[in-house]
Order: C-alpha cells, then sequence, then structure tokens
C-alpha cells in the first residue's frame, strides 16, 4: 500500500501489477458466480473482468489517500472491484437486453406458484396477454425503461445510461403500468374495480 502512495518509480509499477494481479482474480470470481444470470458466458466474461479490474485500479490508485487503515487494504480494495463488476454487468445487461421477454421466461411465473392446471392456464393466458401488451400498449422509451426495470436493471445506472433522471423514469414506469391496466382491462384479463 505504502507503493502506491508514492504514484511514480518502480515500486509504484510493481505495486500496481500486484495489486492488478489481485483485482483480476477478485473480479474473475465475481463475473463467473454472477456472470449466468445475465446470460453473459466466454470471452465477454473475462473481457468484463479485466475492465473492471483495470478501472478498479485507477479508482484505488485515486483515492489511496482516503485509506484510513479501519480494515485491510485488501479488503478495502475488494470492495471497488466488486462495485465495479456489478455495475458494468449491469450497463452489460441493459444494452444487450432484448426488450422481449421470452415465452419460457413469461411461463416460469405461474410454475413457480404450485397451482391447479385451470388457474394454471388462466395465469399463462394472462401471462400472455401481458407480454403483447408490453409489445403492443407501450412506446419504444416506455418498453424500453419498463423491461430494463423489470429485469433488475438498478435506477441509477439506468438513468445514466439515458441521460436522465430517477424521477423522469418513475414518470415513464407510471405512465407504461397505466397502459398495461388499460390494456389488460380492455381484453378482459383485468377487472376495471380491481
Amino acid at each position: 500500500m505504502d507503493a502506491l502512495e508514492g504514484g511514480r518509480g518502480s515500486q509504484y509499477e510493481q505495486a500496481c501489477t500486484q495489486l492488478h494481479e489481485l483485482l483480476v482474480r477478485i473480479a474473475m470470481d465475481e463475473v463467473f458466480r454472477r456472470g449466468p444470470r445475465y446470460r453473459i458466458s466466454g470471452p465477454e466474461l473475462n473481457d468484463l473482468a479485466h475492465q473492471a479490474a483495470a478501472d478498479a485500479l485507477m479508482r484505488i490508485a485515486h483515492k489511496i489517500q482516503e485509506f484510513r487503515g479501519d480494515a485491510r487494504f485488501t479488503t478495502w480494495a475488494f470492495r471497488f472491484v466488486v462495485l465495479e463488476v456489478s455495475s458494468k454487468l449491469s450497463r452489460h445487461f441493459w444494452r444487450v437486453s432484448n426488450t422481449r421477454f421470452d415465452l419460457d421466461e413469461w411461463a416460469q411465473v405461474p410454475d413457480c406458484s404450485g397451482i391447479d392446471p385451470v388457474s394454471h392456464w388462466h395465469a399463462r393466458e394472462l401471462v400472455e396477454a401481458a407480454r403483447d401488451a408490453v409489445e403492443t400498449a407501450l412506446s419504444a422509451r416506455q418498453r424500453q425503461v419498463f423491461t430494463a426495470v423489470v429485469n433488475g436493471v438498478p435506477l441509477e445506472t439506468l438513468a445514466s445510461e439515458l441521460e436522465t433522471n430517477r424521477n423522469a423514469l418513475y414518470k415513464t414506469m407510471f405512465d407504461a403500468r397505466k397502459k398495461l391496466r388499460a390494456q389488460l382491462i380492455a381484453s378482459g384479463h383485468l377487472s376495471a374495480a380491481g
């Protein structure tokens, strides 16, 4: 850690190299643990881990003066790389996510509930109607925001990517839910009273 505070010379370069190797290992563990959830695999995971490690190293070098020694240095550094992995996974998912849900993904909703076959059929119809409503009733922007939020993209990441703010996203989601509800009522899948 002391070698990183200098900011120059061979000791600094050696410390950065050793820290980068550690950060890559941590990032690789994180992306391989979390990557399948985001539908990322192969060389893409490896690239994402190396990007996260490099960005974390830059942040650590920039903030090294803030390290107070309350925890081990590696624990402090670990936080930076995990945050970078989280950010990159979320951004990657948002950029490559398909605005359509697969029928199998929609079908998992009733499968988890343990309901009888008739209820299952009704639930499946509702899921299909909701999927169609997302495709037909929402504007492209509403569909983009709705799909990203449903898929777990953090609002801060989404707001940054869309160059907007959380309030605008809340309003977009409110309008999208209103349109979806109206479409499902019009198709007879929801009652106007409920």
